[in-house]
């Protein structure tokens, strides 16, 4: 047997908000006392497991558990650890301090991993970001269970080897077995895969002409819309198939979701597509944090699990207010701080906005074929529940009236996803052409300096514009986002300026400012 050395030091990594902070797990060995695993650094209770299972799995691998006490440190001690990844770093390193283990190797590497009691690896969250602090402290490479390595492996610059078991690992780190490291051409290939085409397409929508162009509208020029319509009309159908007419996400912004995601463990739970885009439909009965994001341990919530893509909200007046109020902020900046006691971090959370509502407690106002039992005060106080400011920051209200009874019956199909898409598509390459050389990618995302330089107006179209504002009272807010959205149907129409249908079209999508809020 190799002689013993008394202090092992592994680089693991602890997740903090999407990113990844380096964590050294340091084992000591041979201390005299009762012969126990004794894990130290600010562990959570899943850590502290961790010694149990550790113990085990080296048992049931063929390795020999200490057999004195052993002190595990995570250090930095003021980084909380949570999770079970450090149950392989553990657990090599446990063979590294009682000489089972020898090699030179162990600095070169980022482990993190969790083990069965049979010494099987099982996935950890957040491998693409742990990938990434790899690279960035300069590591060959990280040992990984399968599909944590998946996900790492997208990064470049940094080795990704996958182990299957704690003996596989402990046998490669000591050269006795070849691992291949994963390919990260091929896994790019596979993350730029289109999704499957699956049953959802804007053909099984029936009339509603006037609201599919309003959906073209915004998600051409990722702007934020809200459908008001009585029960049945198909808003909630009609917004589960937006994701439909999105372009593919390109490999930057599917390396954006695919982080989050993977902080958050959907991916390990396949519960995440590659190549598609989120869409989020959280209950209205959301809490605050599970909204915006955060915990003991802050970390990504529903509206950046929608990062690049849908976050729908049904039934809009039925959400806390408090809840919608959270959103001001993220949809203007397209990122959220969230502070507590553990630290701050910042998460992206560019998404778009989709929400409907009915058009009053009863939801059958202005419906030619049920009766309205809702009074004025009723109406104003379910309304009001959407602050201002708030709306302000939705670009395109549109009406979804009910179907008639002639368009139910029609076997004639709506146009198709895929040449809605195209449209889209074609509007959303002139406005990366646009703004080539900034972060702005999209009409919506449009600072002020840029919508004066691309949503210049001739006298006419001022006065226009101005009479709108006067009749409407809209805000200085509302004045920008009509500009925006004028703008995009200036692409969808290939059109070098905004003329004035263009402009028209994009006051009409103002329709509840029409109505009395307050």
């Amino acid at each position: 047997m190799s002689r013993a050395m008394p202090l092992a030091t592994i680089v693991s990594a602890a997740l903090q908000g999407i990113d990844a902070e380096p964590v050294h797990v340091e084992v000591n060995a041979g201390e005299v006392g009762e012969p126990r695993l004794f894990l130290v650094g600010l562990p959570d209770t899943a850590v502290k497991e961790s010694g149990d299972r550790v113990w085990a799995a080296l048992n049931n691998t063929g390795f020999r558990p200490p057999r004195t006490r052993t002190t595990i440190n995570l250090a930095p001690g003021h980084l909380r650890k949570e999770g079970p990844c450090y149950d392989l770093p553990i657990a090599l390193g446990v063979l590294a301090a009682t000489g089972q283990l020898k090699t030179e190797r162990l600095d070169d590497w980022l482990i993190a991993g969790e083990l069965s009691l049979s010494g099987a690896t099982r996935p950890v969250r957040g491998a693409l970001a742990m990938a990434r602090l790899a690279r960035k402290l300069g590591k060959r490479g990280m040992l990984l269970p399968a599909v944590s390595a998946e996900e790492a492996a997208l990064v470049e610059g940094v080795e990704v080897v996958c182990v299957e078991s704690l003996d596989r690992a402990a046998r490669y780190l000591a050269g006795e077995i070849q691992l291949a490291a994963l390919d990260p051409a091929a896994a790019q290939r596979r993350a730029q895969q289109p999704p499957a085409d699956g049953a959802a397409d804007f053909a099984e929508i029936k009339g509603q002409h006037a609201l599919r162009r309003a959906v073209e509208v915004a998600v051409a020029g990722n702007h934020n819309v809200v459908m008001i319509g009585p029960p049945g009309s198909g808003k909630s159908m009609l917004a589960k198939r937006i994701p439909t007419i999105m372009p593919a996400p390109t490999l930057d912004e599917q390396l954006e979701i695919l982080s989050i995601h993977s902080a958050a463990g959907r991916t390990i739970s396949g519960e995440t597509t590659w190549g598609a885009r989120p869409f989020r439909a959280p209950h209205h009965t959301v809490s605050d944090v599970a909204l915006l994001g955060g915990g003991t341990i802050p970390g990504p919530g529903e509206i950046s699990l929608a990062h690049h893509g849908v976050l729908f909200l049904d039934e809009l007046p039925e959400f806390k207010r408090s809840a919608l109020e959270v959103l001001r902020q993220p949809l203007e900046d397209g990122d959220v701080t969230i502070s507590r006691s553990a630290g701050k971090i910042t998460l992206p959370c560019a998404f778009m906005l989709v929400a409907a509502m009915n058009p009053c407690p009863c939801g059958y106002l202005g419906d030619p074929k049920h009766e309205c039992r809702c009074g004025p005060t009723q109406i104003q106080r379910y309304r009001a529940r959407i602050s201002g400011p708030l709306l302000d920051r939705i670009d395109i209200h549109v009406d979804a009236p009910a179907l008639s009874l002639t368009e139910l019956r029609s076997d004639k199909p709506g146009e198709s996803s895929a040449s809605m898409r195209e449209r889209v598509g074609t509007a959303r390459s002139r406005q990366h052409a646009r703004f080539a050389g900034t972060k702005i990618t999209s009409n919506a995302r449009m600072t002020h300096a840029q919508i004066r330089k691309h949503c210049s107006l001739d006298a006419t179209q001022g006065d226009l514009l101005q009479q709108a504002m006067e009749q409407l009272h809209l805000s200085a807010r509302a004045y920008d986002r009509i500009l925006k959205v004028a703008r995009t149907i200036a692409d969808l129409a290939a059109a070098e300026r905004i003329e004035s249908p263009h402009l028209l079209e994009a006051i009409q999508y103002r329709s509840l400012d029409r109505t009395l809020f307050y």
